[in-house]
């Protein structure tokens, strides 16, 4: 049926955070998802769909489960379940004194629960919060899919076995536990507006879900540097019309159509990043915004004030040094001192063994290349970059620069 098909698309996640949280287990979660689904697929084309369909899976689906226990658990005690509501009537209603009334949220404060490994807490809650796949985490971290299905397993097991609470924490705890909350947001954000893999540029559900998120987020803790992700996200989401042209092909930033951006989505990311730096308290996504702030107010590639740029970098490394932003910081620095500053930037980064495996490296170099007129060595690193992308219009984009140059 295309209303099953939409919605497994649209509310699947949902409707298992709220199973989650409902069944306490991820494993019963995920198979009473699945049955609810597989029940609806029999049931709705005799019966009709009901007036609440995801209301319904998720009654079906925790009725399944209870069921389940009972057959093959029955000397396990059940009192700890609830139990479920008439199908027709679904009782799924936020337990009284909860402080924010969505399952995903709550569900990513759980998985990012202090107890689990770094590592473990942002790969499980995109696995589990987002429905991306091993592979696409894996993608995301730089990482292997084996290495990431392992940390998920044991995150699981560890959540299982200290019986970590699903619920929002409160006060100095809640607050501990933001730079995760936020690092997961992003990522979730990042692989919707690049996705890793496929046919399609982006993936507008996830971005839009994890814009959706930190707007929750901000009505819960409005701390300067969850309205300066905010911000970033919306900056960032407000070019989504101009990446890529009516055939699908990618378009550099400099060559995009400016006039195509959201005015809506800048002008509050801009008012977000005033707010968060009048604060003076915040951080490395507050900067990122700023960054995307300035090419905002820029009226074509031209205007673009890359000193402003260069300088906001220079403070993002001091605050949070990652290999990734020097990168970022060398193509500013090449549009501001040209390519061959840039590229003794790049080179000085795979000199110390870091990002060989990532494709923007060697597409960064190519480029660099390209404009010094070293052909040759341009062609080279767009092969290693064409090597190791894995999205069908990067490496489109990438062809299509080897063809240009013979």
């Amino acid at each position: 049926m295309e209303i099953l098909d939409e919605l497994y698309r649209s509310e699947s996640r949902r409707i298992l955070a709220t199973l989650i949280r409902l069944l306490g287990d991820f494993d019963l979660a995920e198979d009473a998802l699945h049955e609810a689904f597989r029940a609806a697929l029999e049931q709705w084309p005799k019966e009709g769909v009901p007036a609440n369909p995801s209301a319904w899976l998720i009654s079906t689906g925790r009725f399944k489960a209870i069921d389940r226990l009972r057959h093959t658990r029955s000397e396990a005690p059940l009192e700890s379940i609830p139990e479920p509501a008439d199908v027709g009537a679904p009782d799924v209603e936020e337990p009284a004194g909860e402080g924010v009334e969505d399952d995903r949220l709550r569900l990513i404060f759980t998985c990012c629960h202090p107890a689990l490994a770094s590592e473990a807490r942002v790969a499980l809650t995109l696995r589990e919060v987002c429905g991306l796949t091993t592979e696409e985490i894996a993608k995301a971290f730089l990482t292997t899919p084996s290495t990431l299905a392992q940390r998920i397993v044991r995150a699981k097991t560890k959540i299982k076995e200290a019986r970590i609470p699903y619920q929002v924490p409160l006060g100095e705890e809640l607050s501990e536990r933001l730079d995760t909350v936020l690092q997961v947001i992003y990522l979730v954000f990042n692989e919707g507006y690049s996705a890793s893999s496929g046919e399609s540029l982006t993936r507008s559900d996830l971005s839009g879900e994890a814009i959706r998120l930190g707007r929750l987020l901000m009505q819960l803790l409005p701390e300067p540097e969850v309205k300066g992700l905010l911000a970033l996200m919306l900056l960032n989401e407000s070019r989504r019309p101009a990446r890529t042209s009516p055939q699908g092909e990618l378009v550099l930033l400099d060559h995009q159509d400016r006039q195509l951006w959201s005015r809506d989505l800048i002008q509050e990311g801009q008012a977000l990043v005033e707010q968060a730096l009048v604060s003076r308290r915040f951080g490395p996504y507050t900067l990122q915004a700023a960054i995307a702030a300035v090419h905002a107010d820029a009226s074509d590639a031209a205007a673009t004030d890359w000193a402003q740029i260069v300088a906001l970098y220079n403070l993002l490394i001091r605050m949070a040094p990652s290999p990734v932003v020097e990168l970022n910081r060398a193509v500013a620095v090449a549009m501001k001192d040209g390519p061959s500053a840039g590229l003794e930037l790049v080179d000085d980064i795979l000199a110390r063994g870091e990002l060989e495996d990532y494709h923007l490296t060697h597409s960064v170099r190519a480029d660099f290349y390209r404009r010094l007129g070293k052909m040759a060595e341009a062609r080279a690193a767009y092969h290693q970059a064409l090597a190791l992308t894995q999205q069908t219009p990067e490496r489109q984009f990438l062809e299509k620069r080897l063809h240009e140059l013979g």
